[in-house]
């Protein structure tokens, strides 16, 4: 009879996700030699070779890839179990680890500290990594939550019923397909690219209709070519037959966003991407027609859902997404009316609670954008020092 040790069956799941013995042992902590031979041992278990190796690297066999794909739906079970149990608790607790590309992480940070006020014994460490990076960290276990975002509507194709139905609601989230549900994702918001000026262009009056081929010779910034805000930002200008001057290219939107804001130039970009630097541009929707736009997910493993600390988490991403989408609809209906017509003080006294909690959120997020702009030329001048 077979025995098969679980501590060696999640070495087994981390090296069939990062693809050699030296980052497994890296995920793990542990030495790539020792990697090496607890993977020898439960070749011994298992009474079969799991991994073909060479002289210079290591790939699985057909039977080790079946055991690898064994070991994450008995993982998930483990956490699963792990999670229900945790449910029984009186109040969230521990830590949860979320990831995030820059855009979000800014504009999430806020909703999700002001989650842990309510819950004292629970801990987040909100860390950046790419949409590719957060999925393949939920589904290795490093991490509980993922914000990703999506160009292409594949994750919206994998969502069974309306977006944003949670299953820690009870309503049933989508699960991913062909992978025995490991994987569950939560809608977030709707997220379309924008024309974006400085207050004092032409192209920032209300009454004269976006036309992005008067805009040809204007002073373009973009993010670099091959980031997908970019890709979507050069379909959509060709859609329309415009092909503007090569962009000057920064990384990073929010530096985009804050030259854009000191009337270095234009751009077209994700409007979430606008977020603290938004009351001092102009943000003006496109066209009918050139509705291109991304969808935002919260994404976490089915088998950890039920626990408190994240579901806590989650439900305030959702409740974020839900003020956000609020803010966004007041904002384009009343903005230029109250910067007209209504003094500072007088507009924030009648404004909901909801919605000055969305402009402090808003003031934080200038904050994070300045620290991290600044901390970013720091690093380029030392660098380029050097």
């Amino acid at each position: 009879m077979l025995m098969l040790d679980i501590r060696r069956l999640r070495m087994l799941h981390e090296f069939a996700a990062r693809g050699s013995i030296a980052r497994t042992a890296e995920a793990l902590g542990y030495t790539p030699s020792a990697v090496s031979q607890q993977l020898a041992v439960l070749e011994r278990e298992a009474g079969t070779p799991l991994l073909d190796r060479t002289a210079r690297s290591a790939g699985l066999t057909p039977a080790g890839r079946r055991l690898a794909a064994h070991a994450e739906r008995i993982l998930a079970m483990v956490e699963e179990a792990e999670s229900d149990l945790s449910a029984q608790a009186a109040q969230p607790s521990g830590r949860v680890v979320v990831t995030a590309f820059p855009s979000a992480a800014v504009a999430f940070a806020p909703a999700l500290a002001r989650s842990l006020r309510a819950h004292p014994k629970l801990s987040l460490l909100l860390r950046e990594a790419s949409p590719d990076e957060g999925l393949q960290l939920v589904r290795s276990g490093e991490v509980e939550v993922a914000i990703v975002d999506d160009w292409t509507g594949r994750m919206s194709a994998m969502i069974a019923g309306p977006p944003a139905q949670a299953a820690i609601e009870g309503n049933g989230a989508g699960s991913e397909h062909g992978q025995g549900g490991v994987l569950s994702y939560y809608h977030l918001v709707r997220d379309p690219l924008v024309l974006v000026v400085a207050r004092d262009h032409p192209a920032a009056n209300p009454d004269r209709p976006v036309d992005l081929r008067t805009l040809r010779n204007e002073p373009w910034l973009a993010a670099p070519s091959g980031e997908p805000s970019r890709q979507a930002t050069d379909r959509l200008l060709a859609a329309v037959g415009l092909t503007p001057p090569v962009p000057s290219e920064f990384e990073g939107l929010g530096t985009v966003a804050n030259l854009v804001a000191r009337g270095m130039g234009i751009t077209i970009m994700p409007r979430l991407a606008v977020g603290a630097y938004e009351r001092r541009l102009v943000i003006r929707e496109l066209p009918a027609g050139l509705d291109l736009a991304r969808d935002i997910f919260a994404v976490a493993r089915t088998a950890s859902v039920a626990r408190p600390s994240v579901a806590v988490i989650v439900n305030a991403l959702r409740g974020a997404a839900r003020s956000m989408s609020r803010s966004t609809a007041a904002h384009d209906t009343h903005e230029a009316a109250r910067e007209i017509h209504e003094p500072q003080q007088l507009q924030r006294s009648r404004e909901p609670k909801e919605t000055r909690d969305a402009q402090e959120d808003a003031g934080l997020a200038e904050s994070l954008l300045r620290w991290f702009a600044w901390w970013t030329s720091s690093t380029w001048t030392q660098t380029a020092r050097r």
